[in-house]
């Protein structure tokens, strides 16, 4: 069994709008959520309502496995409250022409919700949506519809490529 809420790395904010941030590729610290330093945040979360959202980072707190043993690939982390929970993974993406962010993000996430989904705690949450957000790249394009709604079709999590997380 994998905790996905493991007390100790858990932060919390009631902020109208926060960011989530992540280090370096090769750094071996987790994301973490910020309230401060906006220029940092690779993902800005909007919380209109000012509701308790919690934050739990994945990569490099919570480990998942292969069926092998290996480390399996992770999503940067997760925000949840009341019955929803949304995965994120956080890029910084360079200036090429490249959708290779995109295609390694989708995995990370649908490797972590694989997993997320064999445990008891997955029955907890109605609403499932997960989100590659990037920097540099702030708006979903409908030309995404396509792939986000076979996201959905096969992991019944609602994706969104954009650096903006809303209706919360």
């Amino acid at each position: 069994m994998t905790d996905f809420f493991p007390q100790e790395h858990i932060t919390i904010s009631k902020k109208r709008i926060f960011g989530l941030c992540d280090f370096p590729d090769n750094s071996g610290k987790p994301a973490f959520l910020a309230e401060d330093n906006g220029e940092e945040w690779i993902a800005v979360v909007h919380n209109d309502n000012q509701k308790e959202i919690s934050f739990v980072p994945i990569d490099h707190c919570i480990e998942l496995l292969t069926e092998d043993g290996k480390t399996d690939n992770r999503c940067d982390g997760c925000l949840f409250y009341d019955t929803t929970i949304i995965f994120v993974e956080l890029k910084e993406r360079n200036n090429s022409k490249s959708r290779d962010w995109i295609r390694q993000g989708e995995k990370q996430l649908r490797s972590t919700i694989h997993h997320f989904e064999q445990e008891e705690q997955s029955q907890s949450f109605d609403i499932k949506k997960a989100y590659i957000a990037n920097s540099s790249k702030p708006c979903s394009k409908s030309s995404y519809a396509e792939r986000m709604q076979r996201f959905f079709d096969e992991t019944g999590y609602s994706l969104r490529i954009e650096s903006h997380i809303k209706d919360l």
